[in-house]
């Protein structure tokens, strides 16, 4: 029995869908059932395919015990479905309920769990062990506290046991902070326990993923490094692997650390291990313990290219480290260390776009809904293919608008825009020292950063020649960066690139830094080798999907199901499936899921890089979100110039730009008598105050080829639409703003449909509890419908099959409707994706 971590939450994303999914695939290589335990339906973890039982329930004790009641499992692996799946599976076994039913618990006991998460048992551990750790006192009580700190001096950090992704932690600086900050962490804990630790704020992190088998054979898979000192959380930090500003001395000593660790742990499988190096002088603490895999996990599997889920569940159940074979070699085993011949480097992608309101300050609790990796043979170029990566609307280091005293300030106290900051800063003529100082992250970071920022003012002086694009693209320049630096075209830079036969190679991940050959591909670009793009024969068995990227409100881990399904179905019908994507979390990064894996930015240079590389029959845009459509008409255009042989899968970039073109979607809608809302288009406040006023306020305002709701409002006069404007205008430069007018008491409906363009099937009519106005993806809603008449189902799927096909849609097809009382059974269309 494997457990799943419920609904995605910020510290708990889909690197839980992808362990889990794992897991249960490598426990079913191995012949035994598994039976699948989750509640949330956008995972391909409740897809029937990936267990050979799945139950969609709420994960509660209750529930459970009635489960394992019935299936009576011979195992429950506690360990993949991140702290939810631990706390339950700890309880389980505290309350008898496993031994009342001989289930045993796999890969860590209760002891183990209770050692690693109980922060004074993990406290007793490491003082038996004779590593440091911070001095630090458990307390379950104000009181406790109190005396706690006549040892102690301020600032102290506050960790509550058993709680995920920093959740109810942070650095108190005295009495009344720490008193606020204990007792939420008291209250969140599951034992309601906090650990008050003494401060290690500056130091170095660093974390160590290791493995031990039942035989107690151990292994390390990776190293990483914060840039981030410590007092920001690991999951909030930006991350490189290998760890890059230690000696071999120094890693080797955390090494050894890490591996006594998981032997006295006793766990089988996977682990995490963070420690703090202080800067100045070589001494560390042993800050953490993650028995279980994580995050951090998920980024080292995808990393090293050694899959830790499906060698962890392979362990839990009694197999040992040199009996599993390497997945993607298939010559070594799992008891060979990985090793990197390239840098990865791991940057959040925070919501702050979503909620321009809140304090953007990183600390110990986790803010980031997800995050992209990005992998390039220098931190140069890794670092920038990161930035790209995350969908930002920056391919670099563009300036930042920021007023001295506020710079300070960021660099002082990190936000969301830290690397920017530094950047700035060098601009401004702040040396690699006084950032150091001000931010405490290492210098070897800021020069790296400082390399890229004087390369800049060579692009601006200097005149473009094949040497100097070539080094540009060698430090990880995308051509949009380099046309922004130089003023000029884009298309002209791509050109000049092009003609100078400047491209990118292709290197493998392959666990084994090329010692051995590797059966199952999985490719990053760089610059950085001679060879350059070797075309594959063009081949109409051959389709490339676009993946969709980070995870962010609005856009999760539902479009990574459908790109996974769109791969695993290619495979099944015959075609080479080709996957690229860049969120480490995700199935669909997973190394066997599609034929080859391009872990890259999901912009139109790297994607054309690919195609050019891979010459394939097509290319899938529609599973992707709004990130793979948002390269529709890109693409679209070069194929229709010839200057691309391929074509778009699918539906078509014109057929999407007539449903996403306003004006043009409403002649449709007319032309076939379907009412609709008053509405307008507009690109500027002048426009849109126009076609409010005609229309009538209330109005709902939005960008147009935007996902989640993105930057939608309801306004309800002229003073809040101005105000608007200009984040709509930041949103969607290059598209008009629509302005419908609100329909008030009314019932929203959502519609999803799949069509081959002769035919439309239904699969579903969705009702939604709240009034319309509520975004679709935040409502709650019920299926099928409990309001709707017969006549009314019934006219809104006549509807729903009449756009499909006008639109010529193959594929997928989301539809909504508002429904108002009262009126006769012709219903006012809202939106479609």
């Amino acid at each position: 029995m494997i457990i799943g971590s419920g609904p995605i939450i910020i510290g708990q994303a889909a690197e839980f869908d992808f362990s889990g999914s794992q897991a249960s695939r490598s426990l079913r290589e191995e012949g035994f059932q598994t039976i699948v335990v989750n509640s949330n339906p956008a995972t391909i973890q409740t897809d029937s395919q990936i267990a050979d039982i799945v139950y969609i329930e709420p994960l509660n004790i209750e529930t459970l015990a009635k489960i394992i009641e019935m299936e009576r499992p011979d195992g429950l692996l506690p360990g993949f479905g991140g702290q939810t799946a631990l706390n339950l599976s700890f309880r389980l076994a505290q309350d008898g309920i496993l031994d009342r039913y001989g289930v045993e618990l796999l890969g860590s006991n209760r002891e183990t769990i209770e050692a690693a998460e109980n922060r004074d048992s993990f406290r007793i551990l490491m003082s038996e062990l004779r590593e440091p750790i911070p001095k630090s006192v458990a307390c379950n009580s104000i009181e406790g506290i109190r005396q706690a700190m006549l040892g102690m001096s301020y600032p102290v950090l506050v960790r509550p046991a058993y709680t995920l992704g920093g959740t109810g932690s942070g650095v108190a600086y005295n009495w009344q902070e720490l008193q606020e900050i204990a007792l939420t962490g008291i209250r969140q804990s599951q034992i309601g326990q906090v650990l008050i630790e003494e401060s290690v704020l500056g130091w170095k992190e660093f974390e160590y993923e290791v493995m031990r088998d039942g035989k107690d054979n151990c292994i390390t898979i990776c190293s990483m490094e914060n840039l981030n000192p410590m007092g920001v959380h690991t999951g909030e930090s930006i991350v490189f692997a290998p760890a890059q500003t230690l000696t071999d001395k120094e890693n080797q000593i955390l090494r050894s650390v890490s591996l006594k660790i998981i032997r006295a742990l006793k766990i089988c499988g996977g682990c995490n291990i963070q420690f703090a190096v202080d800067p100045k002088r070589w001494a560390y603490r042993v800050i953490e313990v993650n028995p279980r895999v994580s995050r951090s996990s998920a980024l080292a599997s995808k990393a090293t290219g050694y899959p830790i889920a499906r060698v962890s569940a392979k362990i839990a159940v009694g197999l040992n480290l040199d009996e599993i074979a390497n997945a993607v070699t298939r010559k070594t085993t799992a008891a060979f260390e990985p090793a990197l011949d390239y840098v990865v480097a791991k940057i959040p992608r925070w919501p702050f776009d979503k909620f321009p309101t809140v304090d953007r300050r990183i600390n110990t609790q986790m803010k980031s809904t997800g995050e992209v990796m990005a992998i390039g043979s220098t931190i140069e170029e890794s670092m920038l293919k990161a930035i790209r990566s995350l969908e930002i609307n920056q391919t670099g280091f563009e300036p930042e608008s920021v007023k001295e005293h506020e710079l300070i300030r960021q660099l002082e106290e990190p936000t969301d825009r830290l690397l920017f900051c530094i950047a700035e800063a060098l601009r401004r003529g702040y040396t690699v020292r006084k950032i150091s100082s001000l931010s405490c992250i290492d210098p070897f970071f800021i020069t790296k950063i400082a390399n890229i920022i004087k390369f800049e003012r060579r692009l601006e002086k200097e005149s473009l020649n094949p040497d100097l694009l070539y080094e540009a693209k060698r430090l990880g320049y995308a051509d949009e960066d380099i046309s922004r630096i130089l003023k000029k075209p884009l298309e002209d830079i791509r050109s000049m690139r092009e003609s100078f036969g400047i491209v990118p190679c292709f290197n493998m991940v392959d666990t084994c830094a090329g010692e051995f050959e590797a059966v199952t591909p999985y490719y990053y670009s760089t610059y950085m080798a001679a060879n350059g793009i070797v075309a594959r024969e063009k081949s109409e068995q051959r389709v490339l999907i676009i993946g969709s990227g980070p995870i962010r409100i609005g856009q999760g881990i539902e479009f990574d199901y459908c790109c996974v399904h769109a791969a695993l179905a290619l495979r099944d019908a015959g075609y080479e499936a080709i996957m690229m994507n860049n969120n480490p979390e995700t199935v669909s990064t997973d190394f066997d899921v599609s034929n080859r894996l391009y872990f890259e930015p999901l912009v139109l240079e790297d994607v054309l890089n690919v195609i050019k590389r891979e010459n394939p029959r097509g290319i899938i845009l529609q599973f992707g979100g709004q990130t793979s459509i948002n390269l529709a008409m890109p693409l679209a255009e070069l194929i229709q110039s010839g200057r691309l042989d391929t074509k778009i899968l699918g539906t078509q970039p014109a057929d999407i730009h007539r449903a996403e073109d306003r004006e043009q979607f409403s002649a449709l809608l007319r032309s076939m008598d379907i009412r609709q809302p008053p509405f307008g288009t507009g690109y500027t406040f002048s426009d849109v105050k126009a076609v409010a006023a005609s229309i009538g306020y209330p109005v709902i305002v939005r960008p147009s080829y935007v996902l989640g709701g993105r930057a939608m409002e309801i306004v309800y006069e002229e003073r809040g639409l101005e105000q608007y404007m200009d984040a709509a205008v930041r949103v969607s430069k290059k598209h008009p703003v629509l302005v419908d007018k609100y329909i008030a008491n009314a019932t929203e409906v959502d519609v999803d449909a799949i069509c081959d363009g002769t035919e439309v099937f239904i699969g579903g009519v969705m009702e939604h509890i709240e009034q319309a106005g509520v975004h679709s993806g935040d409502s709650y809603c019920v299926i099928p419908p409990r309001t709707l008449n017969k006549d009314k189902v019934r006219n809104i799927e006549t509807i729903t099959k009449k756009i499909a096909l006008s639109l010529n849609t193959k594929g997928l097809i989301n539809m909504q409707f508002a429904v108002q009382n009262g009126e006769p059974p012709v219903d006012l269309f809202q939106e479609k994706n």
